[in-house]
């Protein structure tokens, strides 16, 4: 990929950086350790500590996103936009596609109006089956 690595917040270091080019290497969602183990083959000598803690850090700045697997580990991918939105995921193959949502935002919103809340977020992900891993092109399916 051609693009620029995204900035890493706190103490600017070899293992940070390379953390983040990992990351800038790579389209789908990759947990700790195997950004860990990528950066071993490449030769990067990087702590799996360091690599939660950068990851952490990308996390808190909107950098990456962050997605929960249905074993409870968590997945980071480098955001391609800033923007606030959703996933829509394949169970089978990780496939990750950034999706906007207005009628969820517009629901979230209301709702928490009606219950009193303020300052509110959220995080949505949709999980399913794409169509790779559903067998392909179906003629058969509703548009």
């Amino acid at each position: 990929m051609g693009t620029a690595e995204p900035p890493v917040r706190g103490r600017s270091t070899r293992q940070r950086a390379a953390v983040a080019a990992a990351l800038a290497d790579v389209d789908e969602f990759r947990s700790a350790q195997e950004l860990h183990d990528m950066l071993k083959h490449r030769g990067d000598s990087v702590g799996l500590t360091t690599v939660y803690r950068t990851l952490q850090s990308l996390a808190e700045a909107g950098e990456v996103d962050v997605l929960r697997t249905n074993e409870g580990e968590a997945v980071y991918r480098r955001c391609s936009t800033g923007d606030h939105h959703h996933h829509l995921v394949c169970r089978s193959c990780g496939k990750a596609v950034e999706v906007e949502g207005p009628a969820v935002e517009r629901w979230a919103d209301a709702i928490a109006r009606e219950h009193g809340f303020v300052d509110v977020d959220h995080t949505l992900e949709v999980f399913g089956t794409c169509d790779d891993c559903a067998g392909g092109h179906r003629d058969d399916r509703a548009p």
